[in-house]
Parts: structure tokens; C-alpha cells; sequence
């Protein structure tokens, strides 16, 4: 549930369960409207949105071979590496894989041809064709160049040098709102892990049957700050004693976690409950082994942010 108001705990018991059940609904609602993506121009919209296809051999990329990674138009989801680019003189950009997990096929509504859309927005991107014998694999991803942007070689190992932490501390949003404001962090992104579902819905973990929390994903610069600078925060962002819930959200999927990827990890996060335990805390943070982070539907990405106010049932406490 989320974004109740204020006058949540003055609501008579029949009226607060009424609200928790309802403010699911009212909450996706409303986060579907404010659903945000990059700006597209009307022709990147044709393609995109409307599915069209643009003319051959005018695209950017078709003859394009610089080293890098080729990210969705829409989203900047990672879709296709450029060492499985190749030549097939169609017209289009041509790849024979894809990212793992990037592209999702569906069948074309001609009956004929399959779709492949970017699996973390929707965008069109154009079809993939199979035994066509142009390259080993025997695939060919034509893709229209105005559905895709292109990150250097270079850009990404500058980028592959940050560090990453995961966090559950109640609703996403609050969590990511604070978290990218912290001076070091480079993004944080709202999403779900610690369950057994794959490619889980904003609807399933709701409905408790995935087993994962709402979590953020960290990306920092080691050389801004450090993993115990972000945790410090993580614990005077939400209330660490509280179980299954924060605030006003009631469920497992609100449960404080800290999602650690490695021992030095795990080590720092013990080290910082202790501290908050001999100051009579009662933390109920858990601390598991960080396993596949699942993003969340776009319309949960710097929320706040877009909806112009402030987290409910998030706020700075100072306890270190």
C-alpha cells in the first residue's frame, strides 16, 4: 500500500483494513500514469509505440561498427552486444543473440513473422528470422536503428569499475528517493529479489506468492564513497526494528534486507547492526546472499521524483 496520507493511523480499524486492500489498487493506478520513459521524437514513436518500421538503409546503425553495447530507445535496457552485430545487407541492423533476458518474441500480428520488443519496456524494436544460414547461430535479430542508442566500449568499463548494494527496506520508492541523492551514487534503480519467481509483476509480489521484496540496486563510484557510507544510510532511511512492514505498508514483501554480493559485504552490514544493537536497537534487518535482481516496471523508476513529492513513509534519522 502506499501513499495513504496522513491521517492513516486516525482511521477506524474497518476503514485501515479497507484501505490496505484498496491502496494497492489506487497506488498502480495512479504509478501507471506516471509511467516514464525517454522522449521520443513522432518518428521514434511510429516505430516504437506504433510498431512501424523504418525505410532501409537510412538507419544509423546499419553499417555502424564501433565496439560497444546497443541499448533500447525507450528505456536504455542492454539489448544486443556489438560482437553479434553482422552484415546481412537487409537494410536493418542485423545480431544473431542477444543479451540474456533482454528480448522478449511474441507473434506478430501479421500471423506470420515473430515480434521482438524490449523485455523491460515493451518497445518495438523490429522481428527475428531463424535458418536463414547467414551466420552460425542461424539468427537474425533485424532491428530498426531509431529503436536503439549505443554506449562506447570504453563508457562501459568506465562503468563496470562502480560497485553495486542492494537494499529491501519497505516501498521502493521511498528507498531509491534518498538513495540517489546521496552524493557517489551514480543510479538506483527500484526492483524485486529474494524469491523464487522469475520475471515477477509489480501484481504478483503484491499478492505474496513470489517470495520477493521490493527492493533498490546501488550503482556507486568507490572512488565517491563506500559501501559502508551507502549502508549507514540504508539504515537511517527506514526504521531497521521494523518486521514485515514500514510504516503504513504492511507485508513480507516490505521486509528489511540488505542484499550483500560479497563476504567484505556482509561483514560491513554485521559490523553496522552490531553498532545499532549496542545502542538498543532491536534490528530486524536479515542479511542474505544477494541473488538475481529483477527490475521493476519503469513506471516505479524515480517516482517521487516524477510525482513531485515526498516519501510517506520514509525520512532521515540519524543513528550513527
Amino acid at each position: 500500500m502506499k501513499d495513504k496520507g496522513k491521517n492513516f493511523y486516525t482511521l477506524a480499524p474497518g476503514i485501515i483494513l479497507f484501505a490496505i486492500f484498496f491502496g494497492h489498487s489506487a497506488c498502480t493506478q495512479e504509478a501507471e500514469k506516471n509511467m516514464n520513459f525517454n522522449p521520443l521524437t513522432a518518428e521514434e514513436k511510429r516505430v516504437i509505440v506504433d510498431k512501424g518500421t523504418e525505410m532501409p538503409y537510412t538507419g544509423k546503425y546499419v553499417n555502424y561498427k564501433e565496439d560497444g553495447t546497443y541499448t533500447c530507445k525507450r528505456c536504455d535496457a542492454q539489448l544486443y552486444r556489438s560482437s553479434d552485430k553482422f552484415d546481412s545487407h537487409c537494410g536493418w541492423p542485423s545480431f544473431d543473440d542477444e543479451i540474456k533476458g533482454a528480448i522478449k518474441r511474441v507473434p506478430d500480428t501479421d500471423g506470420m513473422r515473430t515480434e521482438i520488443v524490449c523485455a523491460s519496456c515493451g518497445a518495438h524494436l523490429g522481428h527475428v528470422f531463424e535458418g536463414e544460414g547467414f551466420t552460425d547461430k542461424n539468427v537474425r535479430h533485424c532491428v530498426n536503428s531509431v529503436s536503439l542508442n549505443f554506449v562506447p566500449q570504453k563508457d562501459m568499463e568506465n562503468k563496470s569499475k562502480t560497485e553495486k548494494a542492494i537494499f529491501a527496506g519497505g516501498c521502493f520508492w521511498g528507498v531509491e528517493y534518498y538513495m540517489q541523492k546521496e552524493p557517489g551514487v551514480i543510479s538506483a534503480t527500484s526492483g524485486y529479489i529474494g524469491g523464487h519467481t522469475e520475471n515477477p509483476t509489480y501484481e504478483e509480489v503484491c499478492s505474496h506468492t513470489t517470495g520477493h521484496v521490493e527492493a533498490v540496486e546501488i550503482e556507486f563510484d568507490p572512488a565517491k564513497t563506500t559501501y559502508e557510507n551507502v549502508a549507514k544510510l540504508f539504515f537511517e532511511i527506514h526504521d531497521p526494528t521494523q518486521v514485515n512492514r514500514q510504516g503504513p505498508d504492511v507485508g513480507e514483501q516490505y521486509r528489511s534486507v540488505v542484499f550483500y554480493m560479497d563476504e567484505k559485504q556482509k561483514e560491513t552490514a554485521e559490523k553496522l547492526i552490531k553498532i545499532l544493537e549496542d545502542k538498543g536497537y532491536d534490528i530486524a534487518t536479515k542479511l542474505e546472499k544477494a541473488t538475481k535482481f529483477w527490475k521493476a516496471e519503469n513506471y516505479h523508476q524515480d517516482y517521487y521524483d516524477h510525482k513531485g513529492t515526498l516519501p510517506y513513509c520514509h525520512g532521515y534519522t540519524k543513528r550513527f
